[in-house]
């Protein structure tokens, strides 16, 4: 336990001295974060103007023309009722961004714009000063700036077009100024609460006995799988300096639960280190139908008035292969790759064989399709 009676000293090792020691395992700040230290998005619409005619198409984007009336009547430009505007140059616009924690007035962060009409592309403009909202319909930021712009579209008379990544959406860097605070629990005192980022009973366990091996005996509690609680002063300074010191301490994760992670639409699957199999008996069969087609050209005698008449001739092959191989008890990630690799299965027969094995209750493992 460290100790540090005088006043003003800090009772906690800095991050430095404890970077030796965080080399052994995986530090507490890259698996957990503190409940109420967090991020929240900003929305707001705007208007992108300066565009080399690739803008809005005004008659079928009606409100792009509208926000631009609406605009200029609020600059003092007051247009004629029967004045209908069409800029080629003006693009309607949402704009994103994150709040980050902490976050104080005047600081700067940065904002994406993406098109919700049909500009064809957003290069070479400008955002207008554009409020962003939170979820509450407060204003916390104001947007404006020029653009940075990653894809690049061409267009041809004859209707021809290339385009190069997403010409209709960028990013302002820095391009929003914070106008109001969002309030954080972390300088009101009291305990704090540490949020596993994958909930695990055995890795909160782990963290509290570290934190308090570390800090001294009940200075944290594991609440459940996913939260801890920790024991933290209500000084702001040694509050900060306390939060470095937990959120540097070296904690071993436990070990993930056994899981078969599967992506449908590419193919990829992922198999866990703890994944096995009870016995079962696999029969991989391949059915092959190949079809050759092979130009045929009926030439007619001579002088004898017929036509030359192309034709083909199909033949139809059909072979199917059968293998089958056994598993045994407590077969290994590794076996099991090595087996379904013998049959010559693809991706997407492995998926087939692995739903199979769960379906007959042979794999001891979650099975995930992402």
């Amino acid at each position: 336990m460290l100790e540090n009676d005088d006043f003003g000293a800090t009772p906690y090792p800095t991050p430095g001295l404890l970077d030796a020691r965080a080399s052994v395992g995986t530090r507490i700040k890259d698996i957990a974060s503190i409940a109420g230290v967090r991020s929240n998005q900003l929305v707001g619409y705007g208007l992108v103007v300066g565009l080399d005619g690739t803008g809005d198409n005004t008659n079928t984007s009606r409100f792009t023309a509208q926000s631009v009336t609406n605009m200029l009547q609020q600059l003092g430009v007051a247009l004629p009722p029967n004045v209908q505007i069409r800029p080629k140059n003006v693009a309607a616009v949402l704009v994103t961004a994150t709040l980050p924690p902490f976050a104080r007035l005047g600081q700067t962060i940065d904002v994406t714009v993406s098109s919700i009409g049909n500009a064809e592309s957003l290069r070479g403009g400008a955002l207008l000063m554009t409020p962003l909202k939170g979820a509450d319909g407060q204003i916390y930021a104001l947007a404006q700036g020029n653009m940075v712009v990653g894809g690049f579209g061409a267009r041809g008379a004859d209707g021809s077009r290339v385009t190069v990544n997403v010409p209709s959406a960028g990013r302002i860097p820095n391009g929003a100024t914070v106008e109001r605070v969002v309030a954080n629990p972390f300088n009101e005192g009291g305990d704090l609460v540490l949020h596993l980022h994958d909930s695990d009973f055995t890795t909160a366990l782990r963290v509290a006995e570290a934190i308090n091996a570390r800090l001294g005996r009940h200075s944290a509690s594991p609440l459940d799988g996913g939260a801890i609680r920790v024991t933290a002063p209500d000084d702001p300074g040694q509050r900060v300096a306390f939060v470095a010191a937990v959120e540097n301490i070296p904690v071993e994760p436990g070990d993930a639960a056994a899981r078969v992670v599967i992506n449908s639409r590419t193919g990829t699957v992922v198999i866990g280190q703890h994944v096995v199999v009870r016995p079962a008996a696999v029969s991989h069969g391949n059915l092959v139908v190949t079809i050759t087609e092979t130009p045929l050209v009926s030439q007619p005698a001579p002088f004898s008035g017929g036509v030359t008449v192309t034709g083909t001739d199909s033949e139809v092959e059909i072979s199917q292969e059968s293998r089958m191989f056994l598993m045994e008890p407590g077969v290994s990630l590794e076996e099991i790759v090595h087996a379904v690799n013998q049959v010559g299965a693809a991706p997407g027969d492995l998926v087939a064989i692995l739903e199979a094995l769960r379906e007959a209750g042979a794999l001891r493992a979650t099975l995930v399709v992402i």
